[in-house]
This record gives structure tokens, sequence and C-alpha cells, in this order.
């Protein structure tokens, strides 16, 4: 697992790795970083958030968890609106990251499975595991999809629940009562209240 004693270090990450390898190194680093830092160790949300959008978001193709999260309240927005969407849609994919990793030192390992399918498949899922110290371990696993610049990450299953399905319902509820700029503007002031709380 490379030892929690090197916590800053950062191993290269290679997009076009098998998958396996791939999921490994961007978790490990990304738990490398959170608990190499002073502030994210003693809980500043708004540090592990920003550790997150550094170390783990550039390999999460937002766009396409947002098109599928909106179904059908993707296809009849505009092109602005779907922009607007995917921004505030990060904004809240940042703090579901972020809030899995704010008892990072409850973390011992985290521990990929052997895989199932084919890696040379273009979507394929990696299974792993959270192995925490004096807890259950917890069950993670990942959409993969494979793009011109490598793997992207694109759905989460925690404990069984997938992040896309989860936020469709959501989304769907939200679109009917308000509007696709409805959905925008909700949660965007989720995002806005957080970083609020989190300066407190």
């Amino acid at each position: 697992m490379g030892g929690w004693a090197t916590a800053h270090a950062q191993d290269p990450v290679d997009p076009n790795a098998p998958p396996n390898e791939f999921v490994q190194t961007v978790g490990n680093n990304a738990l490398n970083a959170v608990r190499g830092d002073a502030a994210a160790k003693q809980g500043d949300t708004r540090r592990i958030n920003e550790l997150v959008d550094q170390y783990l978001l550039p390999y999460v193709n937002f766009r396409k968890t947002t098109r599928l999260a909106a179904a059908q309240g993707w296809r009849t927005a505009t092109e602005q609106q779907r922009n607007d969407l995917v921004d505030a849609f990060r904004g809240t994919l940042i703090r579901t990251y972020g809030g899995a990793l704010s008892d990072v030192d409850k973390i011992a390992a985290l521990n990929v499975l052997p895989f199932r399918g084919d890696p040379n498949a273009a979507d394929v899922v990696v299974r792993t595991t959270f192995s925490q110290r004096n807890g259950p371990e917890i069950g993670v696993d990942y959409r993969l999809e494979k793009t011109p610049e490598g793997w992207k990450i694109y759905d989460l299953n925690v404990e069984g629940i997938w992040l896309i399905q989860n936020y469709r319902n959501q989304f769907s509820q939200q679109i009917r009562q308000n509007g696709i700029d409805g959905l925008i503007a909700a949660l965007n002031q989720k995002n806005q209240n957080t970083r609020q709380d989190g300066q407190r």
C-alpha cells in the first residue's frame, strides 16, 4: 500500500493503466494527501474539499455523471443550462467525496478487489473496500469509462447505492417542481451553505 509514512508522496497516475491499478493509484493519492495535510486531519472541510478537487476529481467525468443523473432534464436543457448544471453538481460531488474522506484517520487502507470482467472493455466496474480501524469494511465500487484521455470515473457505489441513481431520483423531483433552473439554484445554494459552514 506504499505506507502512510510517506504521506506527501504522490504516485504518478497513468489513465491508461489497467483499471484496477488506475483506481488504486488515484485512491491512494487522495488518501495520502488528506492524511498528510494538517488542516484536513483536523477536519477542515474546506481543505479536504480542495484536496479532493486536486487529487481525485481530475479523473472524474463530471459531464457524463451529470447527464445521466439529470436524465430527461438534460435532454430538454439548453447548452448554457447544461454547463451551469455541471458546475453546480461538481460542487455536490466534491462534498460527497470530501465527506467520505473526512474521517481519514479511521481508514486503514484502500483495498482493490480482484477484477471481474474484460480489462479491455470501454466500460468497467472496479470493486474496492475501505478497511477501517475499529470498524467494518466499507464496499465502494467505481464505474469507469475509457475515453481518449484514458480512464475516467463516472459513477460510484457505496454499500449498494449507486450515486447516479440516487441523485436521479432527487433531480427528477426537483426538475418537475421547479424546472432545470430551480435544480441548479438548489445545488448552488447547498454548495454555498457548505462553504459558509466550513469557514466558521
